[in-house]
């Protein structure tokens, strides 16, 4: 990053990127998807930047945008997108999703409460993308088996929202715990045990906002109760299964999907390639079982979704070498000197905040770099590193651009052609948003 960008050079790219959020949050108005609103300001980002000489071509050659853009991310929703279609073909996830639906016997509370469990570990022992994914689907499966696709909104943002919750339980399971963790020396399971509690509790209140937000209620008569068991008891499991074959091989190929993907960091070879490798490469593989059809597959795809990340990227990227992050940053680090109790909460708050509109990755980085670098050392058993993984974290559920798993559950809700726009997603989240941060907060001045 350069250290000699003039302030009124950041401020002009500062103004832009609060255009950018101002134009996605009118989406519905402007009549343009995200990726054409991004891509727009990407264009205009680029040419700024380099007509300013804030960003310089590779020295590999290659054009100057490609290094901006995280392709581990573009990678792993692009090849696990593919692997879930193309398994989903073979009737796993419809088995699931009616096994699941069978097992709550109808009740939509109960059935709420399965999916938000089943989503908070994925999250943590996968990746938040790949977890709203599979989640999603089983959720729309099971959902108008049930008849009662009126609640799938709820269902889709609940399980959005509690992939940032799920997010924070391990060191691995987001690349900000990765960054600040690693940078305050926490190890693992101390990671674990630390951040436990408080997902147990912001998943508790969080699937109970969602009943009361979302009318999510429990099947009340008998006559009801009656109902719904004739009628789950009526569901065949079966009959969603092609090939016992395919069926077999989905299952065992879904197995060790999971399994490379927690493991992708520490296993030789692959945590060189990566968790997009994974996905790519277990899309390859289930590509080969409707070789003779790959382009089904390839129509399911969300080409807007992927376009939108690729756009945002490029955005942040060019944002950071104007160092509008490091102004978010700088303003975010004088507020650790706030005192033993207003630093830490000003810190998570404010982060948080931040976070939702920009990329919580750099933003995470500077915060571990301003803390790593205090005079005295801060140590690790500081409250303060904590205030920053829960508000980057956290910060993901204010809005559909916070984290990509938000946005990915924001793509399936349309996919499944429910109404959802950006202000409508923040009307929606920021009550939940607002709750996690304030369990957050008490958490981290009374227990840390």
């Amino acid at each position: 990053m350069h250290g000699s960008v003039p302030l009124s050079t950041t401020l002009l790219f500062l103004a832009l990127l609060v255009a950018m959020i101002a134009a996605l949050a009118l989406e519905e108005k402007l009549h343009a998807k995200k990726s054409v609103i991004t891509g727009v300001f990407a264009v205009v980002v680029l040419l700024l930047g380099d007509g300013l000489h804030l960003i310089h071509p590779p020295e590999n050659g290659l054009p100057i945008y490609i290094p901006m853009i995280d392709w581990s991310v573009i990678v792993i929703i692009f090849g696990s997108s593919l692997f879930i279609d193309v398994t989903a073909r073979s009737g796993i996830f419809a088995w699931t999703a009616i096994k699941l639906t069978k097992l709550s016997g109808g009740d939509p509370v109960r059935l709420l409460w399965y999916y938000a469990g089943i989503t908070v570990v994925f999250s943590a022992v996968l990746n938040n993308v790949t977890a709203m994914i599979i989640v999603g689907s089983l959720s729309a499966v099971s959902l108008k088996k049930l008849g009662k696709e009126g609640l799938l909104l709820g269902f889709l943002l609940t399980e959005g929202l509690l992939t940032n919750v799920g997010g924070l339980l391990t060191l691995i399971s987001s690349i900000p715990n990765i960054i600040v963790g690693t940078a305050a020396g926490i190890h693992f399971a101390e990671f674990f045990y630390t951040a436990a509690p408080f997902v147990a509790v912001a998943t508790v209140a969080t699937v109970f906002m969602a009943q009361r937000v979302f009318s999510i209620t429990r099947l009340g008569s008998e006559a009801e109760q009656k109902e719904a068991l004739e009628l789950v008891g009526s569901f065949d499991e079966s009959e969603s299964v092609r090939s016992r074959a395919y069926f077999g091989f989905s299952w065992t190929l879904l197995g060790l999907f999971i399994l490379g993907i927690a493991t992708a960091s520490v296993t030789p070879l692959i945590s060189d390639l990566g968790m997009g490798f994974v996905a790519m490469g277990f899309a390859v593989v289930a590509l080969v079982r409707i070789k003779s059809e790959p382009e089904k597959a390839y129509v399911a795809i969300d080409w807007d979704l992927l376009l939108f990340f690729t756009y945002l990227f490029i955005v942040i990227h060019v944002m950071e070498h104007a160092q509008v992050l490091r102004l978010i940053g700088q303003g975010l680090g004088g507020l650790i000197g706030l005192g033993e109790t207003v630093g830490p909460a000003a810190l998570l708050w404010a982060g948080s905040l931040a976070s939702s509109v920009t990329d919580n990755v750099p933003l995470a980085a500077v915060l571990a770099k301003i803390l790593g670098g205090m005079t005295p050392p801060t140590p690790a058993d500081s409250n303060l590193w904590w205030a920053t993984i829960f508000g980057c974290n956290l910060g993901g559920n204010f809005t559909p651009i916070g984290s990509a798993s938000t946005l990915v559950a924001v793509a399936i809700i349309h996919k499944n052609k429910l109404p959802m726009t950006f202000g409508g997603f923040v009307k929606k989240a920021a009550p939940f948003a607002l709750v996690q941060l304030v369990l957050a907060t008490a958490y981290v001045l009374a227990v840390l």
